[in-house]
């Protein structure tokens, strides 16, 4: 079994890294190649490039490294019709993936992607995009094969994989044992993103508002987890605001500091829904290029971008954008889950909830997919 598979982010090589293990259950002598990162070459992927490489966020700066990730797309689809696998996984990344499955499909490679494009949330338009490139989307959430079923677009609900991963009832205690938390602690994390553009729109009031919140309530404790590529600008923002030392900054364990906070501040992504799939109450934060925001605002179709607030169909927690995302107001509305305990045993509830409704086994469920598809 021959697989190429592109993730173009951090968290798409998460998602992919659970798909190559489920994968490699059903196929012993998996091969699997072409771009993505770290978790998924621990899989045994053959990396031609990293993912960082595609990280682009927003429309204007997609401009800007558009002819970089162009000449990735072109050599990638030259090696792939030259050495033609057996399929074709996209995963997320649809402004990459689509064009260039559209191309394989032509070619007879067929192609499937993995997280369908979020036409119920903004871009409705891509759905056509989506027809003419893919033989199949495995989808994360349980009502996109309706949606995508109403456009004549063949859909399987797999669940999604971080809700596998994350416990049901995450153990807060061991969590800040590994972390060298005391069980006492009032603790606040601090997800000022994973791409060097978040950080370096965000890091900086996220900090301020730590700041704040330390002078109004000198024991809490703050953790901030990131990885290696971005550790220098965040040890330089931790500097310029003087809280190097009552931030404690931690590589590779998000999950771990989600599960061992009582609150997050949070920029929004998928790490939104992996606080609330460790039932952690949080603010919600992003701001971008203006531009960008601009545009990507006017193709909006729901009132949240937050994934618990979007999955839930209600405003659970609060959002702030653009010019919101100030010091002050970060400060307040994290301080504030603090001080009501009965919302956030209320926020835990419907956190449960959806949890159990993601929780399907997406490696296996996926895996399954993929062998009737091919065998169709």
């Amino acid at each position: 079994m021959r697989v190429a598979m592109v993730a173009a982010e951090r968290s798409g090589d998460q998602l992919a890294a659970l798909l190559l293990h489920g994968m490699r259950q059903r196929w012993s002598g998996l091969q699997a190649s072409g771009i993505g990162g770290p978790l998924m070459q621990a899989q045994g992927f053959a990396a031609r490039w990293s993912c960082d490489e595609l990280t682009v966020r927003g429309l204007v700066e997609g401009v800007w490294a558009y002819r970089r990730i162009s000449a990735i797309r072109r050599q990638l689809l030259a090696d792939l019709l030259h050495q033609r696998p057996d399929v074709y996984l996209g995963v997320d990344a649809s402004d990459f993936n689509l064009p260039l499955e559209r191309q394989l499909n032509r070619a007879g490679i067929p192609a499937i992607q993995l997280v369908c494009p979020s036409i119920w949330a903004w871009r409705p338009g891509r759905v056509h995009a989506i027809r003419r490139s893919v033989r199949h989307v495995l989808c994360l959430f349980p009502f996109e094969p309706v949606l995508l079923e109403r456009h004549g677009i063949e859909g399987t609900f797999v669940g999604h994989p971080v809700a596998d991963l994350i416990a049901l009832e995450p153990d807060q205690a061991a969590a800040r044992q590994r972390l060298g938390l005391a069980p006492d602690d009032t603790v606040v994390a601090l997800l000022p993103g994973s791409r060097v553009a978040e950080i370096a729109a965000l890091a900086l009031p996220f900090l301020h508002a730590a700041r704040l919140m330390a002078q109004q309530r000198p024991q809490l404790r703050f953790v901030l987890p990131t990885h290696e590529g971005l550790r220098p600008a965040l040890q330089q923002a931790l500097l310029q605001t003087g809280m190097e030392e009552r931030v404690q900054l931690v590589l590779g364990q998000a999950h771990t500091v989600q599960a061992a906070c009582d609150v997050a501040l949070v920029a929004s992504g998928t790490a939104t829904l992996e606080t609330a799939l460790h039932k952690r109450p949080m603010v919600i934060a992003y701001r971008m290029q203006w531009l960008s925001y601009w545009v990507a605002n006017q193709q909006r179709r729901t009132p949240w971008i937050g994934l618990p607030n979007i999955l839930c169909q209600q405003s659970l927690v609060p959002e702030l954008l653009q010019d919101q995302v100030q010091p002050e107001a970060l400060a307040r509305a994290t301080l504030a889950w603090l001080d009501d305990p009965a919302a956030v045993a209320q926020l835990r509830q419907r956190f449960t909830e959806m949890h159990l409704q993601l929780r399907q086994d997406m490696p296996a469920r996926a895996s399954h997919a993929i062998a009737q598809i091919l065998a169709a």
